[in-house]
């Protein structure tokens, strides 16, 4: 299969299966001299793994990441850093239960990718989606770790990428209560507190009920420097679009003002600019931080839209592989709101877009 690989001078390309024996991931083109542990990486994959709560997958993967490659020197000691050359990062699958599975083994589930993975090439991992499994990306949060502190690194002051759930279901946050601090604080990432007691109750009679629900999930990067990204077919903003689009289950992007700009008017979309500490300052950001593919140094805000989880105990019409019609069921433990893990994961997507950006800038502009 190909097209495995996400990037340009910072390059991603993941590798494994949901019920293989493990994920991982190379990372090319991080720079040398950067200090790099397993526990960096170890903190953001910590946000993502499942049977956080009980409202995500219970399977019990501890997400452990191995640094086999690409580092030098003490870790212990915090002497260790990148070389410059490839960075590999592997992670055990400790507790895949394919049995779970042999009842679809031969029925495509409605709404998932096993028609099109077995059209395309003619073999299906039934086992949990094989590499259509959002088990796939805990090797991008992996990746998502490194180019933090590749913008860390360069960027004066860090560039802070913080995502947040604004809406499970039909049920959104009130914007006005916005508090980042309470994202830590609830297993849904939600800055607004009042939301969570009913978000807990809906989920919970979805859960009960065998079904499941989507959400919509904003990333925010602050201190992005201006000048990232390049006219026509380098934009920022279509590098981000692509990078949230890949991600499993997601039907949707915008930036900025999104879709939303459509019934503004000109006066009001524009974000006007005045002269404030001897630069240029913005009285608003429609724009989400990027106009004309380029960053403007404002604060780049991307939102996406995840579809319902696919795989739900309600029986559904669908055919098997012989082209019979029939009916499934799927059990085994499943999100029902992908949305939820899918917070750092648009954090992580996010970092790898802006580290890959900010070294193709540095080798053109310097």
């Amino acid at each position: 299969m190909s097209h495995n690989s996400f990037g340009h001078l910072f390059r991603v390309t993941t590798w494994g299966e949901s019920h293989g024996p493990a994920m991982g991931c190379i990372v090319d083109g991080t720079p040398p001299g950067i200090a790099l542990t397993e526990a960096d990486i170890q903190h953001w994959l910590d946000k993502r793994k499942p049977g956080t709560s009980r409202f995500v997958t219970q399977r019990r993967e501890p997400d452990t990441v191995k640094i086999l490659s690409g580092v030098f020197g003490d870790e212990d000691t915090g002497g260790q850093v990148t070389t410059g050359t490839p960075i590999a990062l592997h992670i055990d699958n400790v507790d895949a239960r394919s049995r779970d599975y042999e009842g679809i083994k031969d029925k495509f589930r409605p709404g998932h990718a096993d028609y099109t993975y077995f059209i395309k090439y003619g073999v299906r991992d039934y086992r949990g989606g094989g590499r259509q499994s959002a088990r796939e990306t805990a090797a991008r949060v992996a990746a998502g770790a490194v180019a933090r502190k590749i913008l860390d690194h360069i960027v004066v002051g860090g560039v802070r990428i913080r995502g947040a759930l604004v809406q499970i279901g039909k049920h959104a946050i009130d914007r006005a209560k916005w508090d980042w601090t309470q994202t830590e604080q609830n297993p849904f990432w939600s800055p607004d507190a009042s939301v969570v007691a009913n978000w807990e109750t809906y989920l919970d009679d979805l859960r009960k009920a065998g079904s499941s629900c989507g959400a919509v999930v904003e990333v925010v990067a602050e201190n992005v420097p201006a000048g990232l990204g390049a006219p026509i077919y380098a934009k920022l903003d279509a590098d981000l679009a692509g990078a949230m689009m890949s991600i499993n289950a997601v039907k949707g992007v915008e930036v900025g003002a999104g879709f939303g700009a459509a019934a503004l008017t000109g006066e009001e979309n524009a974000d006007e600019m005045r002269m404030g500490n001897g630069r240029p300052r913005f009285l608003s950001n429609h724009a989400g931080g990027i106009l004309g593919g380029i960053s403007t140094g404002q604060d780049v805000v991307v939102r996406f839209a995840v579809k319902p989880t696919s795989s739900i105990l309600k029986p559904r019409k669908t055919i098997t592989r012989a082209g019979q019609e029939t009916e499934i069921q799927t059990t085994g433990r499943h999100d029902p709101c992908v949305g939820i893990r899918a917070v750092p994961v648009g954090e992580a997507m996010m970092a790898c877009v802006l580290a890959d950006h900010l070294l193709r800038h540095r080798a053109q502009c310097g």
